[in-house]
């Protein structure tokens, strides 16, 4: 539902009316935009650009979460195929430094985007950290290293190394009760100024490779015009959103975010809205919330999915029972999420046997209908279908924790 409201601050003038819109009309026009309400007719990269991005710290998470939006039976090889023989997909570190599938033609725009971002504290010890002389020197061995050829972390390090001198390779990065060469700190960081990307694994080593192999001509965007593009990409998948949701989304100041805010408003690249109590934004023109509720459903969605990620607020997408429960101390993504008409009402978890999934599925506030225990059983037939795999469905409580 939209209504007229007058609004003033950034992007609107004193005593203008601003358009208001009911959380329950964003949140259906987010489920539609994201294949969430009916499959889409797109292949991986579309719907992956249409979320903005597929976090993939888990990547059976991230094929679950990009082939559940796709029609035709697609299954996580779909995925696979556009991520590992068609090149239409990338892994690469994406927000909030961690692990993304992204569209392999938006990497300009990402890579453009993501080494714009303000840089935060160095949480690293005085003797660990690099300056920004050693950075730039692990960057440009990096881009040179995977050039020609896909190479694992301990190849990498030793051409590193050889390019730079021993103290890239010093053993003082605390990593999971070992040691890390230096230079790992900087991975996302050679990953966001375009220079590293994942390859395929080499049995169950990970490697790396450099995005020109892929992307022939690559050249990540101007970081301003590319900031810009986040913004409005960010604000059509997940509008109306303040500077707080985005900064949030990023893991960036919010003055940051407001400061960028208001010069895009001020060229008039967006719109400012009344939403949930107070100002919002979406795309310059994109004011039509025609739906005033979700398409009716239930649906299962996997750790880290987008949309439980980015839409805001969170109270509303985790109402009542369901934001103790499925957050991790606020933070979405932890548990796999059970939506019903668009909100979170329970967990699930699966664990893999052979060619068993073995499903648990803990609604809360009491049993399901009839209907939706019938809508249930049609979500777990086509999540074993992605996953290839063979259902067996318990409704009752999860026991594992959050991201087990």
């Amino acid at each position: 539902m939209t209504t007229k409201n007058t609004e003033s601050g950034a992007g609107a003038e004193s005593g203008a009316e601003a358009m208001s819109v009911t959380w329950a009309a964003a949140n259906a026009r987010r489920l539609a935009r994201q294949g969430l309400a009916a499959p889409s007719g797109g292949g991986p990269a579309a719907v992956t650009g249409a979320m903005v991005g597929a976090h993939a710290q888990v990547l059976s998470a991230a094929e679950l979460s990009v082939a559940l939006r796709l029609d035709g039976g697609a299954t996580r090889e779909s995925v696979r195929t556009a991520l590992w023989t068609d090149g239409s997909l990338v892994k690469t570190f994406g927000p909030r430094g961690t692990v993304h599938l992204l569209p392999s033609a938006d990497l300009p725009l990402w890579t453009g985007a993501l080494s714009a971002l303000p840089a935060g504290r160095d949480a690293m010890p005085a003797d660990v950290r690099m300056s920004a002389d050693e950075t730039d020197q692990v960057v440009a061995a990096i881009a040179d290293a995977l050039a020609d050829d896909d190479l694992t972390v301990d190849e990498l390090t030793e051409a590193i190394v050889a390019r730079t001198g021993p103290w890239a390779g010093d053993l003082v990065v605390d990593a999971f009760q070992t040691k890390w060469p230096r230079w790992r700190q900087m991975t996302h960081t050679a990953a966001h100024r375009g220079a590293l990307c994942f390859g395929p694994n080499r049995g169950r080593k990970v490697t790396y490779t450099n995005p020109h192999r892929l992307l022939p001509g690559f050249t990540p965007l101007a970081g301003r015009a590319a900031l810009a593009g986040l913004v409005e990409r960010h604000l059509y998948a997940y509008g109306p959103a303040s500077p707080q949701h985005f900064a949030k989304w990023l893991a960036m100041p919010v003055t940051w975010a407001k400061e960028l805010f208001a010069a895009l408003a001020a060229e008039g690249r967006t719109e400012q809205v009344h939403y949930e109590g107070g100002p919002a934004w979406v795309v310059a023109g994109d004011t039509d919330f025609a739906a005033e509720r979700p398409a009716p459903g239930v649906r299962l969605l996997p750790y880290f999915d987008a949309f439980t990620i980015a839409s805001q607020p969170r109270t509303r997408l985790f109402p009542g029972a369901a934001y103790e429960r499925a957050l991790g101390g606020g933070q979405a993504g932890n548990f796999p999420v059970l939506l019903i008409d668009g909100v979170v009402a329970g967990v699930w978890h699966q664990r893999r046997s052979g060619k068993w999934l073995d499903m648990t599925v803990e609604p809360l506030g009491g049993t399901l209908t009839a209907a939706r225990r019938a809508e249930l059983d049609e979500q777990v037939e086509r999540t074993a279908e992605i996953l290839q795999g063979t259902p067996r469905l318990t409704v009752g409580a999860v026991s594992v924790g959050a991201h087990a």
